[in-house]
């Protein structure tokens, strides 16, 4: 029972990193190439949509390296999967101060009703997210390492 809350842990931890990296490196450079209303408004509906899913993703990984801790806690790598749950409490705390007052307030946008400074908002954002890829990349390289 064990592996397979290991295995499904990582796995979903792998996949919301992939989604983020992509968010990251893929999406926001698209996005921030397009004519500034596209852009602006495909940034919004981007929040919209990633802001109703992450929040239940980035628990739901919590909540598993959680109970992978506390039932491996015997097992060779538990510190691992310790450090990387607090690093997916990290990413969590920093979502909840730093991300998401950002988001909620670029999702209601439109080119009519955007602030002077939301390019800067933007960029902000995107500056914190990088960090935030860090920290869950480092965490998911943790729970990998765990299994071996």
């Amino acid at each position: 029972m064990l592996n397979a809350l290991e295995v499904v842990t990582t796995v979903i931890v792998g996949l919301m990193v992939g989604v983020e990296f992509s968010v990251a490196f893929v999406m926001n450079p698209i996005l921030n190439a397009l004519p500034e209303d596209s852009g602006q408004l495909g940034h919004a509906h981007g929040g919209r949509m990633l802001g109703a899913v992450m929040p239940v993703w980035y628990i739901g990984s919590l909540v598993l390296a959680t109970v992978w801790a506390i039932a491996g806690r015997h097992h060779d790598g538990a510190g691992l999967v310790v450090i990387a749950g607090a690093l997916l409490i990290l990413s969590v705390v920093m979502s909840i101060l730093l991300l998401v007052p950002i988001n909620n307030r670029n999702k209601t946008w439109t080119p009519e009703t955007r602030p002077a400074d939301w390019k800067q908002q933007l960029n902000r954002w995107e500056r914190l997210h990088y960090v935030r890829v860090a920290v869950i990349v480092a965490a998911f390289a943790l729970l990998v390492t765990a299994l071996t």
